[in-house]
């Protein structure tokens, strides 16, 4: 447990904040080089995703959601030009797998200096470290997510998404900017069955990346809140034993219906995203790699 948890390692001030420095320079280089350089990479509305990440307003925390087709859309997402993918202090939080990322202490060392909070699959959404996601937002930080939960490389539509980011929405302190963002490409970059189905050793070159950023969704909790405590009066749930600490004390049936209904906007969202990015003609991309 204790191997897998390494808070302090997490910590802007360990070590003078040098080792995190190290990891993310060195990490994001390596982004850039395989988004950049040896593959090619066209980026729609880079331009809010650039203000949001550098110039939000003070104390308001990001999160950004995307689907999911590869092992290695983070760090990869964020190597296009023009990113701040070097820069520890903008680099984002992210939600990592803690069967994948923390397997031993070096490899839980090494993600954390990353910035990478360990989630376990199936854990449930009140598991231990979503309270640190939670404390990461309420110092205003950038949060990125992979809601559908799992690597899918099909051509399909965006899966029905885990209730765990719609939580961490509802549950934040402030109310975070929710950015969608679909990207195609990577799961040519890195497929999952390469060879004997297992991964390429290392990341395939002379692919297209596209990556869509959308627009920051407007989501009126309060009101999403009102109409989850009205929903659930009429209808009966099964109970999992969760906590009334959702903003409001909502019971857990009313919890069920506000995260419900968080999650399908969206994946509503997100899915036309996707079906954008597929009718986006490539002359039309801003090509910024």
């Amino acid at each position: 447990m204790g191997r897998r948890i390494m808070e302090w390692a997490a910590r802007s001030d360990h070590m003078g904040g040098i080792p995190r420095k190290m990891v993310i320079t060195a990490v994001g280089g390596l982004a850039k080089a395989v988004v950049s350089l040896i593959n090619s990479t066209t980026v729609h509305n880079a331009g809010t995703l650039l203000r949001l990440v550098r110039s939000r307003p003070n104390g308001v925390p990001l999160v950004t959601v995307s689907n999911h087709m590869s092992t290695m859309d983070d760090p990869f997402l964020w190597g296009f030009k023009g990113f701040p993918s070097t820069d520890a202090n903008l680099a984002r939080w992210v939600l990592a797998a803690e069967d994948i990322c923390f397997k031993n202490s070096v490899l839980s060392y090494f993600f954390r200096l990353g910035k990478c909070i360990p989630i376990t699959r199936g854990g449930g959404i009140y598991q231990e470290h979503m309270n640190e996601a939670l404390e990461r937002l309420s110092e205003g930080s950038w949060l990125h997510t992979f809601p559908e939960g799992k690597v899918y490389q099909e051509d399909a539509p965006i899966r029905r998404l885990k209730w765990g980011a719609a939580s961490l929405i509802a549950r934040a302190p402030v109310t975070p900017i929710v950015l969608p963002i679909v990207h195609t490409g990577f799961e040519q970059v890195m497929p999952e069955k390469f060879y004997r189905g297992k991964r390429p050793p290392f990341p395939l070159c002379n692919k297209h990346i596209k990556i869509i950023v959308g627009e920051p969704m407007e989501l009126d909790l309060p009101e999403m809140r009102r109409m989850a405590t009205s929903l659930s009066r009429k209808t009966s749930h099964s109970t999992l034993g969760w906590p009334s600490s959702c903003p409001g004390g909502l019971d857990e049936a009313a919890q069920k219906h506000l995260y419900s209904a968080i999650s399908e906007k969206i994946q509503d969202v997100m899915e036309r995203l996707r079906i954008f990015a597929k009718s986006f003609s490539k002359s039309k991309d801003q090509n910024l790699c």
